[in-house]
């Protein structure tokens, strides 16, 4: 089992900026980390995913330049950074564990653990 807890969400005005923690514990080792996010009335979307070792990550094209992801030494713990936030990224976002080893993927389909969400806001 792997458990996820996300944090850093809030309310931030255009332009600004946050950073979201993802933090798992349990069976983790070589699973990959997905970011997703879901505005109220829409599909979860793909945002962002880091390898085990950090060494493959992709992004939508949504948010490429703009945010960052990048994990820890420790492994357990993944950061997104976010950037040039626009009033179009207000969702609430998730990060969600893959299966060992796997492929870094954007389909909420190959991600077996998900994190409880956190809201972020942008006003414009």
């Amino acid at each position: 089992q792997v458990q996820l807890v996300e944090s850093g969400g809030g309310l931030v005005q255009a332009g600004g900026s946050l950073r979201l923690s993802c933090t798992a514990s349990g069976r983790t080792l070589g699973s990959p980390t997905g970011w997703f996010r879901q505005a109220p009335g829409k599909e979860r979307e793909f945002v962002a995913a880091i390898a085990w070792n950090g060494g493959n990550i992709r992004y939508d094209d949504s948010v490429k330049g703009r945010f960052t992801t990048s994990r820890a030494s420790s492994k357990n713990t993944v950061f997104l950074q976010m950037n040039s936030l626009k009033p179009e990224d207000t969702a609430v976002y998730y990060c969600a564990a893959g299966r060992p080893f796997m492929a870094v993927g954007s389909l909420p389909s190959l991600y077996d653990y998900w994190g409880q969400g956190t809201q972020v806001t942008v006003s414009s």
